[in-house]
């Protein structure tokens, strides 16, 4: 789905402030807008802007980034991606690993072209897999990023062994799990949170079961930790539903959302309750176990 989004009118005329002009030009979201006009990286009419806050007029004011002349509001774009395992969540590796953006920039046949410049809503990490938003919206981007916003995230998770049930209770009703990145936790920074309550079910039993947990948060490395700290290890991640939306392409495709999918994205920013279709689609779904061929042992030759 595309739109063309103006940016609201403030109530002294059209003057926004700078890092939501830049983010509604697709530049960057509003948090790393922000970063660029603290590095001195935006030009006002010929002035290098380095504080927040500045308003402007966009259809007035010449506002370069990089010595580029920014254009107006482009069309707004949103896609829905399956990420494979091993892809990174990010617009550039200089690991040269494969990133999300080197999947959703192939040549794909439709209405509007190429997909244009991208960024992901939230992450998915690197051995995780599944549902990720991508989309050129900052305003909406940042929304929907809030804690604030409660936007109920899905996700299929296999772990190892089987956890006791009140290990499991622990995690629906908040956990505290160490706060940042796993190295910070190593090198001794060791901040501990509660996590908000969580849903948790029962896919499929046996000695390394699945359960389908649903989070309104998404801090770092989360499910994996909520798991460790009642002793499990996580073997697999992935995310099948966001906010209404469920993971319905395959492995390393996307698709454009249609303009109802954007509508409820933008009500579940707004903190409003959204429902998704009761039947899951067919990559939101485990596959059937594979059952193990019986082997007969060679007939001897009398």
């Amino acid at each position: 789905m595309t739109k063309v989004i103006e940016g609201d009118a403030s109530p002294d005329g059209k003057l926004e402030r700078l890092q939501k002009i830049l983010a509604a030009a697709g530049i960057a979201s509003r948090r790393k807008a922000e970063e660029i006009i603290l590095a001195g990286r935006v030009q006002v009419n010929g002035t290098t802007i380095t504080e927040l806050g500045t308003k402007h007029d966009a259809s007035r004011d010449h506002i370069r980034v990089d010595g580029k002349l920014l254009k107006g509001p482009e069309v707004r774009r949103y896609y829905l991606l399956n990420k494979p395992r091993g892809v990174v969540t990010t617009l550039d590796d200089p690991q040269k690993r494969t990133t999300v953006m080197d999947l959703i920039a192939k040549p794909k046949a439709g209405p509007h072209g190429g997909v244009g410049r991208l960024y992901p809503v939230g992450r998915l990490d690197y051995l995780s897999e599944g549902l990720l938003l991508m989309t050129n919206d900052g305003e909406l981007a940042n929304r929907l990023s809030k804690a604030a916003a409660g936007v109920e995230k899905t996700y299929l998770v296999k772990v190892s062994g089987v956890p006791p049930e009140s290990g499991l209770e622990q995690i629906r009703r908040g956990i505290v799990i160490d706060r940042g990145r796993l190295d910070e936790v190593r090198a001794g920074r060791r901040d501990r949170i509660v996590t908000a309550p969580a849903k948790v079910e029962l896919v499929r039993g046996g000695e390394n079961p699945w359960y389908e947990v649903t989070l309104t948060e998404g801090r770092n490395r989360q499910l994996r930790k909520m798991f460790e700290e009642i002793g499990h290890h996580v073997e697999k991640i992935r995310r099948i539903g966001y906010g209404a939306l469920r993971l319905d392409v395959p492995p390393g495709e996307f698709r454009e959302l249609t303009l109802g999918e954007v509508m409820a994205l933008e009500r579940a920013a707004a903190g409003k309750k959204v429902v998704a279709k009761k039947k899951l689609p067919e990559f939101a779904q485990l596959k059937a176990p594979v059952k193990k061929k019986a082997s007969f042992g060679r007939r001897r030759v009398r």
